[in-house]
C-alpha cells in the first residue's frame, strides 16, 4: 500500500515495515529515502530514525559518505589530516518512480543528486518474505550506476585516513536499548572480532529480537562488514573498506544484503538455518 511519500511493506497481511519516499529532512543529514520502522513479526521495533547520538542514521537505506567528495551519508565529513569536518558537501537521494509496488515490496528508481548535477543513478528493489511464524526477510538490492562522462569513486573515511571506520553503502540502524546487543558469525562473536572482517553472515541480538545480516552475492560477500554494538547498534556492508571503489561512467555497482528479522534471540544454529532459507538460490 503506498501514498504519496511512504509505502507500508507487509507480510502474510501484517505490516512490517514503513518506507519514506520523500522525507522532509534537512540538508545536512543528506534526505534520502528510508525504512522506518522495521519490526520483528510481533510488532518490535527493530530500527532507529535520527537518534540523539548520530540524527544523520536512518532507519534502513542506502547511505554513503563519500561519492567524488559528495556526502550521501549525512553529518560531518572525514578531511585527512583534518579529521570530522563540517562542510557543505550534502547531497540527497531522490525518489523518481516505482517500476514496481505491492504489499511485499517495490522496485524504485532514484537520483543521487549534489551541487545540482546528478551523479548516480539507482534501482532498489525491496523484497519482504515469511520465513516462520516468528521470523521474516528483508530482502534489498541496490545498483548504482555512473551516469556523468567521468569516472567516479566511493570513498569512505577509512580511505580518507580514519582506520576502522569503512562505512558506506547498505546500512541498518539498529534499535539501541539499555544493554548493548551481542554480536556473532558463525565462527567468533564480539564488535572487536566481527567489525571489518569478512562473514557470510552476521547476527546482532537484542532483548527480545535478532537480525541476521547475509550478503546474498559473491561481490557483496567480499564487502567487510561494518559493525557496532558498543558506542551504538548498527550494522553495514562496506564498499570501500580498503580502498576506493571506483565506477567508471555508464558502469553499475550492485549489492544485495538479505536480512532476516526474527522475535526472540537466535543461537548460531537457528540464525544460519533461517539465512540458509532466506538466500535459497
Amino acid at each position: 500500500m503506498t501514498s504519496t511519500d511512504t509505502a507500508v511493506l507487509s507480510v502474510a497481511g501484517r505490516p512490517v515495515g514503513r518506507y519514506v519516499i520523500r522525507p522532509e529532512l534537512p540538508a545536512r543529514l543528506s534526505p534520502r529515502p528510508y525504512l522506518h520502522p522495521v519490526t520483528t513479526l510481533a510488532g518490535t521495533a527493530v530500527t532507529e530514525l535520527s537518534p540523539a547520538d548520530h540524527t544523520h542514521h536512518l532507519g534502513v537505506g542506502v547511505a554513503v559518505p563519500d561519492v567524488e567528495g559528495y556526502n550521501f551519508w549525512g553529518g560531518r565529513t572525514f578531511v585527512r589530516d583534518q579529521g570530522p569536518t563540517e562542510l557543505d558537501n550534502h547531497g540527497s537521494q531522490r525518489h523518481t518512480t516505482f517500476q514496481l509496488c505491492d504489499p511485499d515490496g517495490f522496485v524504485e528508481e532514484l537520483r543521487w543528486v549534489a551541487a545540482g548535477g546528478e551523479l548516480l543513478r539507482e534501482r532498489r528493489t525491496v523484497a519482504a518474505t515469511e520465513l516462520t511464524d516468528s521470523a521474516w526477510a528483508l530482502d534489498l538490492t541496490f545498483s548504482l550506476t555512473n551516469v556523468t562522462p567521468d569516472p567516479l569513486s566511493i570513498g569512505s573515511p577509512a580511505t580518507n585516513g580514519r582506520p576502522g571506520a569503512a562505512y558506506g553503502g547498505f546500512f541498518w540502524r539498529a534499535r539501541k536499548e539499555s544493554g548493548a546487543p551481542d554480536v556473532f558469525t558463525a565462527d567468533t562473536e564480539g564488535e572487536a572480532e566481527v567489525h571489518g572482517r569478512h562473514a557470510d553472515w552476521l547476527a546482532l541480538a537484542g532483548s527480545t529480537w535478532t537480525l541476521v545480516f547475509a550478503g546474498a552475492t559473491g561481490q557483496t560477500r567480499r564487502d567487510p562488514w561494518f559493525v557496532r554494538t558498543e558506542e551504538y547498534p548498527g550494522v553495514g556492508s562496506s564498499l570501500a573498506h580498503d580502498e576506493r571503489l571506483p565506477i567508471p561512467p555508464g558502469d553499475t555497482v550492485v549489492r544485495r544484503v538479505v536480512t532476516v528479522v526474527a522475535d526472540g534471540r537466535l543461537d548460531r544454529d537457528a540464525a544460519a538455518s533461517l539465512v540458509r532459507k532466506a538466500v535459497s538460490p
